[in-house]
């Protein structure tokens, strides 16, 4: 489950979120990011909203799709992984109706695939699990 501090919970943070009017979209999910200034005392953080219209599917549908997301949001940036999320953001993800038909890979090719679009995924060395300052991706020697 993904922890209380990196939750958005209040109708007036999502508001903020959809407010910047900043948003990417693909067939499954569209992605709301609202970045934080360096100076700011939320600089260092980072909480994810999700939002599934009752347009979607049943409650059961709906509820199935934001727990794939949270465990999605959750994961990644483990230190197995080749991506992480960078610090000072809200993510408010809306599932498209398609995502209640799509399997868990392919609903977290899209966010991943937002995500970069967006700029909150960065790339990591897969090794350490430690970023280039550039966010591109590091070339390991051999």
């Amino acid at each position: 489950m993904l922890p209380k501090p990196n939750r958005l919970a209040r109708r007036r943070d999502f508001a903020a979120v959809y407010g910047r009017k900043k948003s990417w979209a693909n067939p499954l999910l569209v992605l709301h990011v609202r970045w934080y200034a360096k100076e700011s005392a939320d600089a260092e953080t980072r909480r994810f909203g999700f939002s599934v219209s009752k347009k979607v599917g049943k409650a059961h549908d709906r509820n199935g799709v934001k727990r794939r997301l949270r465990e999605l949001c959750r994961l990644v940036g483990n230190p197995s992984d080749t991506e992480a999320w960078r610090q000072g953001f809200d993510a408010v993800f809306v599932a498209r109706s398609e995502s209640v038909r799509s399997t868990y890979a392919e609903l977290e090719n899209a966010a991943r695939e937002l995500g970069r679009r967006a700029g909150v995924l960065r790339a990591t060395d897969t090794a350490s699990g430690v970023s280039d300052k550039s966010g591109k991706e590091t070339e390991t020697g051999s």
